[in-house]
Formats: C-alpha cells, sequence, structure tokens
C-alpha cells in the first residue's frame, strides 16, 4: 500500500491541509482541518436569519450559565470544536469557573459540579442530541420536567434544538475553531 500526500491552503483562512490518500484501493483519509467552505450567513442569509431568530427565542428566560452548559453539551457530543470554542469563551464570560467548564465534558461522572437543574438539563441535551440511538427515554425527559415549569422545558428544548442545528451548520461548512468575529 502507497500513501500520497497532498497538501492544500486556502490563502485568505486556513492553514495547509494534508490529506493522505492510500493507493490504488483504499479511500482517503483527512488528517487535519479542511478548508472552510461556503459562507452559510452571506450565501442563505434568511435561513442563517431564521436560526438566530431561533436561538434568540429558544434563550429568552433562560440562565445564560445554562444556556451555555447545554450549547457546550451539545458541542461535545457533535464534536464542534468552533462551537465549543465559542461557548465557552461565552460561558468564562458570563462568568462560569473553569473547573466547571472543564467537567462538562464528563459530567455524569462529576456531577457534584453541578446543580440538580444542570443536571436535568445536560441529560435532556445528551438525550436529545443523541436521539436517533434511542430517543428520549422518559426518565430523561420526566427529570428535567421536574426542574422546570412546561414554558421554560418548551425553552431548553428548543435550545437544544437551535445548538444541533448551530453544530450542524459549522460542521458541514468547515467553521475552524477560533475564528468566531463576534
Amino acid at each position: 500500500m502507497t500513501t500520497t500526500e497532498i497538501k492544500t491552503n486556502d490563502r485568505t483562512t486556513a492553514p495547509a491541509t494534508t490529506v493522505r490518500t492510500n493507493t490504488p484501493t483504499t479511500k482517503a483519509t483527512t488528517t487535519a482541518t479542511p478548508t472552510p467552505r461556503l459562507d452559510f450567513a452571506k450565501t442563505a442569509p434568511k435561513v442563517f436569519r431564521a436560526v438566530i431568530g431561533l436561538d434568540a427565542a429558544a434563550r429568552a428566560g433562560l440562565d445564560p450559565i445554562l444556556v451555555e452548559l447545554v450549547q457546550i453539551r451539545a458541542s461535545h457530543l457533535n464534536r464542534c470544536a468552533y462551537c465549543l470554542h465559542m461557548h465557552t469563551t461565552d460561558a468564562r464570560k458570563a462568568g462560569e469557573s473553569e473547573d466547571r467548564l472543564h467537567m462538562v465534558a464528563v459530567w455524569q461522572e462529576a456531577d457534584h459540579f453541578f446543580t440538580d437543574r444542570e443536571l436535568a438539563a445536560l441529560a435532556l441535551t445528551d438525550a436529545v442530541t443523541r436521539i436517533g440511538e434511542v430517543g428520549v427515554p422518559d426518565e430523561v425527559y420526566d427529570r428535567a420536567a421536574a426542574h422546570f415549569p412546561e414554558e421554560e422545558l418548551a425553552h431548553l428544548l428548543a435550545l437544544i434544538f437551535t445548538i444541533n442545528t448551530w453544530n450542524r451548520i459549522a460542521l458541514s461548512t468547515a467553521k475552524r475553531a477560533g475564528t468566531d468575529e463576534r
């Protein structure tokens, strides 16, 4: 089996990307961040504004720290470095501690870092983000419903839907962590 390396470079935003291809019969593997693709906000501005509107409506009435914890957790699960960087930065600005930020990825083993309400939100985030695996189990939904009044629960669900959408936009368009311009 031979290996061919191809280097590409986007002059505006991305460092050189190395793609290793095993030839002749195996498929290519990428070993670095891909070159950014289309600018979704510029290419589909109405859709982008609609997602921003959904995001703003979802956040309404929710604790800003809880919002960031949910967005960080979904971004972990979806492996979205762009959103993870953005939301950990936003959480720090909102006063979140480094200890808790480091524990979001392992919240089930570090439950003493979080309130029961936050744990219920993180469990719901896991279930909704991984919905294709087993759906949203009744016990997870019931746990969240016990900590959030119905309207707040609806907003929490909408927030989880929204961050999953943002993760998919960022991953599909190859957004690079640390390039958020807000």
